[in-house]
Parts: structure tokens; sequence; C-alpha cells
């Protein structure tokens, strides 16, 4: 694969992949052991997380184009093998946690289950970002986005103790960016709908910081969501300009 043409993208802009369709892949062996070493890949490049992700979830019963998408994962490693994850000297003082998060509503065309994604930074350095599918369905995108918020909260909870731990703080409140501004009213509202006791837990849990000043939820336009790539197959400039605010970008040549 190290010589075949390379695409700019890891995934076909706005691709939808299903159990239905194509005829089955013959060597399902080959088709996991190549997803497997793509899962580690994903350690360090987080620009192929979603991609992963997705066709990860096929590996019982691969078809033609689950492997077809699996392919592309290599072209597009294959052009960027050089890339990798940078991480920037940055002092104690300025180790502000940001969080991006975002939800593809009902994205799954054979469950209609959504898709989680988030980014979090420490100072201007990426430590922890997240693509999966969701275990239920979601009603509303709102709801979709709130299940993936609280993932986030978590998260930035459990790196708030770890820096606790090793005697790190920080002289900001960790601020999380959503592009939907249903999920920002809810976080400060009060007031629990009818329409959302069915993710109460998520949403006591998330208020819950808020309220205690430990997180800040903001609204941001999508065109600013780095999440994007971490829920769906974004067009080519997108992907581009998100890996680059990322961190994803080309090592420099060893001297």
């Amino acid at each position: 694969m190290l010589h075949v043409k390379s695409v700019p993208t890891p995934m076909v802009s706005n691709q939808s992949l299903s159990n239905s369709g194509n005829a089955p892949f013959s060597n399902t062996q080959l088709h996991r052991n190549t997803i497997g070493a793509l899962q580690y890949a994903t350690i360090t490049r987080p620009d192929i997380t979603y991609s992963v992700n997705r066709v990860c979830q096929f590996m019982q019963a691969p078809l033609t184009a689950h492997w077809k998408a699996v392919k592309r994962i290599l072209r597009y490693l294959a052009g960027t093998l050089h890339h990798g994850l940078h991480l920037q000297h940055n002092s104690n003082s300025h180790l502000n946690i940001t969080g991006f998060y975002d939800a593809d509503w009902a994205s799954d065309v054979d469950d209609r289950h959504s898709t989680s994604g988030y980014c979090l930074f420490l100072g201007p350095n990426l430590v922890s970002w997240h693509s999966r599918k969701q275990h239920t369905i979601s009603k509303s995108s709102t709801e979709a986005e709130y299940r993936s918020v609280a993932t986030l909260v978590a998260e930035i909870s459990w790196l708030q103790s770890l820096l606790k731990e090793l005697n790190i703080s920080s002289s900001t409140t960790p601020v999380i960016w959503c592009d939907n501004l249903n999920t920002v009213y809810l976080s400060a509202n009060p007031i629990l709908h009818a329409r959302t006791k069915h993710i109460e837990i998520d949403l006591y849990f998330v208020r819950e910081k808020v309220l205690q000043k430990q997180i800040q939820i903001h609204h941001v336009p999508s065109s600013d969501q780095l999440a994007d790539v971490f829920t769906k197959a974004t067009p080519n400039s997108k992907f581009l300009t998100i890996r680059a605010k990322l961190s994803v970008n080309q090592s420099p040549p060893r001297v």
C-alpha cells in the first residue's frame, strides 16, 4: 500500500456504510487484522478515529464496501506517513482545559443510533479524543448532543483529578464548546421539561458541574466545531483545516 495513490481524507464525505447492499467480503481474517492495526494507529492519529470507528462496526460480517472503506483509510495513511500528533511545550500557568463535542443524530442507517465525538485540549495540546456509536437511540438531536457532552464532562472530571494528584492547578474554569444552542440552554436551565426526563441523569450530572462552576458550556458556530471530524466524514477542505487545528501535522525532516 506504500505506492498507491493517496487520498486527502480517510473517508468519503457524507459516506453512509450499512449492513446491506453489497456482496460479502471473502477474506474476513485480513479485514479484522487490518482494522486491528488501524485501531492501534488511532493512539497517535486522531484524524482517523472516526473512520476506523465506523469500519469497526462491520467486523463480524464485512461486505466489499466495508473493505473498500478500509483500503481508503490505508491510502490516506500512505500519503500522510510522516504526520503525527505534535505537542507543544507549555508552562503550568497556561494549562487551560478546553473541550469540543458533537453528535451526529441518527446517523446509523441500520439502527438509527447516533455517533458521539469529542476532543479535549490541555493548554494548546490535544490530550484526549473520542468517537463512538451511542448505545441507545436518541429521539432528538438535543438528546444525542447531551449524551455526548455528559461523556466529555466525565473525561474532564477525570483529567482534573489527575492534575490535582500531580499538584498541577489550572487558574481557569474548563470551557466546553457546542454548536447546539438547545444543549447550551439546557445546561443552565434549572427546570427539567417532560421531554428531557429520559436523559435526567446526564442532565443533572452536567448541570451540577455548571452550577458548581467546574465547567462552562458555550456556543460555537458549526464552521468552528473541531469535533465534527469525530462524528462524520467531512469535506476535504474542512477536514484539512480541523486536522491542522488538532496539531496533526507533518514532522520536520531529520537532519
